[in-house]
């Protein structure tokens, strides 16, 4: 693997980005524009071999992309309660489309992907307590689409209508902890795709360095909904709950952001 310095690495993507549209070096493979980035880089999972006191990382993304990526995963708190498999799930989930087919036919699904702008279809929010420096996840039947009566009168049955409790919930701290060590300083590049004669080709056209992950505009990201948390889980097995972000809205996490001409 190559080692790079940090002006090494700016030198490399700069002569990239000269090379103007290069051919995807993985045909077939999702990660296309990362996937031959790396290799033209030399170098292997977005870990960059700078070494200096700081670790970074490389990402790259197709140009104009709204699509979600994950940031990291964290079980919501009182972690002892284990709050999905024992809360949400059984008192808030529903029949599992697979239920009677793969899975038994008491198989219960809690899949959501909730946002801090607005409810889901379902009644649920993520809120952002900044006096008790938490985020929540909130209820409201009020809010809840007409299209999930059903669903509705089965909660009502097992837990009522009023809000969840214990309220699952991430603090602050926790949040900066967590996020802080997989949101490293990062050299984010885009890249504008097309294709030639039905091959993929990519133009890596913009590189951006971003340095010194703040909580206050993470939290700010959930609130105007451009960051969520995603719930997957089902009676058989939680999948994990998951922070994501939409890959546009990455740079907005960092408090400086430098753009390499």
């Amino acid at each position: 693997m190559r080692v790079y310095t940090k002006e090494s690495l700016i030198d490399a993507l700069r002569e990239i980005k000269r090379r103007g549209w290069i051919k995807n070096a993985r045909p077939g493979n999702d990660g296309g524009i990362g996937n031959t980035l790396e290799d033209l880089l030399g170098i292997t999972e977005n870990n960059l071999p700078i070494p200096n006191a700081a670790e970074w990382e490389l990402k790259s993304q197709r140009e104009g992309t709204n699509s979600l990526t994950t940031l990291f995963h964290s079980e919501p708190s009182p972690r002892a309660l284990q709050l999905v498999p024992s809360l949400l799930l059984p008192k808030y989930g529903w029949r599992h489309q697979n239920a009677g087919i793969l899975y038994p036919e008491t198989e219960l699904s809690f899949r959501q992907t909730i946002s801090g702008k607005a409810r889901s279809d379902r009644g649920f929010k993520v809120v952002v307590d900044r006096s008790a420096r938490k985020v929540l996840i909130s209820f409201d039947a009020k809010s809840v689409s007409a299209r999930h009566a059903e669903w509705l009168d089965s909660v009502n049955r097992r837990v009522g209508l009023g809000e969840i409790s214990p309220q699952p919930y991430w603090g602050f701290d926790d949040l900066f902890h967590i996020a802080g060590t997989k949101l490293l300083n990062t050299f984010y590049v885009t890249a504008k795709r097309k294709k030639i004669d039905g091959e993929e080709y990519y133009f890596y056209d913009k590189v951006t360095i971003l340095t010194g992950f703040s909580l206050e505009k993470f939290l700010q990201v959930l609130e105007d909904g451009n960051a969520f948390v995603d719930f997957d889980a089902r009676t058989g097995h939680n999948h994990g709950t998951k922070f994501r972000i939409r890959q546009s809205a990455r740079p907005r996490l960092y408090d400086e952001i430098v753009e390499v001409e």
